[in-house]
């Protein structure tokens, strides 16, 4: 799988050699906070008893060259790809906005409402989807994106664009171990993580701040199944941080993050999450890590690709109505199809997106063998098709791959 998602990205940075310039950027933010109790995402069925902190979509459009990109980086937990695709269509037929052009990230909260159909997770877990989803606050989540995605591109200008990276030890490898060696849910030192901090700095023409782009992968769980008050979680707290310092609008994208939980994770409340903490630990990591960032530039190309990796459906797991577009029925086997998008900045930059959680392993092995200065993954983007694990952990077991959709072949397809 590697060799031949780094063979894409290196033909799409051959085409960037053409005529840039003409940077323009343009970002938007849209409150998709509820006004009464929703069933809350990411654990066993509750609802949502207030609000502690408003949820947000936040848009960027860009144009490098003859191609135009939009990145939406919401405040939820997850939703299924049809969700996806229902607004990828009403972009398509409203504003001629292909799919490929079109990511729809989320931070992973699990203190944010529920959207849309509740896809393979009822699968998973049939007990925490005894309730039918709600149709009118999908209906306000999917406008709501929509017209904010128009009135991005309406507002495009001329701008800058800057790329970095930084640290931050603000998250932790997951997957427990005990003295037998059996895989639970917890905290475990030893285990691998990936704490590097991708960053996009987007200027006006006249120098000053537009937007930040920061990709790190950090569960969305500092607070646990006993908070029923919407929030961003640490991720939330970590943006309005960031844009309380900076002044400007600022998109947190979740990364490879299937196996890293928070440092702090699954508390009752705020004040036992060390919630602010988190400004800390990341936030202002952050901070540091964007004004280390160099020259900016205006002569920006930007390609866009995708590619759909085929692979075994676990035997014996169900599928989805509405993702019968996921899957390939063959003679041998059902094929899960995962689409894997690329977009390619002038020859510095690769950032790679799934709709899937997966393991920082797979990210870092990625980011070790590509050509470009910059590699970045981007999680939970355009759905959510389950975790995508190493074949190390199908063969120690524990929670991921015993809910995954896939086989222990998935790291290699």
């Amino acid at each position: 799988m590697v060799s031949r998602l780094l063979a894409l990205a290196a033909t799409l940075a051959a085409g960037c050699g053409g005529q840039g310039g003409n940077f323009r950027a343009a970002v938007v933010k849209a409150d998709i906070t509820p006004s009464g109790p929703k069933w809350l995402a990411g654990y066993p069925a509750r609802q949502s008893t207030g609000t502690h902190d408003r949820i947000w979509h936040r848009i960027l459009a860009l144009e490098g060259g003859s191609t135009q990109f939009f990145l939406v980086a919401s405040d939820l937990c997850l939703f299924s790809p049809a969700v996806y695709d229902e607004v990828a269509a009403r972009l398509k037929a409203e504003a001629g906005i292909d799919p490929v052009q079109f990511w729809w990230a989320v931070t992973h909260t699990h203190s944010a409402p529920e959207v849309g159909p509740h896809g393979l997770p009822r699968l998973m877990m049939p007990e925490r989807y005894k309730h039918d989803y709600d149709r009118e606050y999908t209906a306000f989540v999917q406008r709501s994106l929509v017209e904010g995605v128009k009135e991005a591109r309406a507002k495009l200008a001329p701008a800058r664009l800057g790329v970095g990276t930084g640290f931050s030890a603000a998250n932790i490898n997951r997957r427990a171990r005990d003295d037998r060696g059996r895989i639970s849910l917890g905290l475990n030192p030893d285990g691998p993580t990936d704490r590097q901090v991708g960053l996009l700095r987007i200027e006006r023409a006249d120098g000053s701040l537009l937007a930040l782009v920061a990709n790190y992968a950090m569960h969305g769980t500092a607070l646990g199944p006993s908070n029923l008050l919407i929030s961003g979680d640490a991720p939330g707290t970590v943006t309005s941080y960031l844009e309380e310092k900076l002044g400007v609008p600022v998109l947190y994208v979740n990364g490879a993050a299937g196996n890293l939980a928070p440092i702090y994770t699954v508390q009752q409340d705020f004040r036992a999450a060390h919630i602010t903490e988190f400004n800390v630990l990341l936030g202002d990591r952050i901070l540091a890590a964007h004004r280390a960032i160099g020259a900016l530039t205006s002569d920006v190309q930007l390609r866009l690709g995708e590619r759909v990796v085929e692979t075994p459906r676990k035997p014996g797991f169900g599928w989805d109505d509405d993702l019968k577009d996921y899957l390939r029925s063959t003679a041998g086997a059902a094929l899960v199809r995962v689409p894997v998008r690329f977009l390619v900045i002038n020859d510095d930059a690769v950032l790679w997106a799934a709709p899937v959680e997966l393991f920082c392993e797979i990210a870092i092995n990625v980011r070790n063998r590509s050509p470009f200065p910059h590699t970045f993954f981007f999680g939970y983007v355009n759905g959510w098709l389950g975790y995508l694990t190493t074949r190390q952990a199908f063969a120690e077991g524990g929670y991921e791959p015993r809910t995954s959709p896939f086989t222990d072949q998935v790291e290699e397809d």
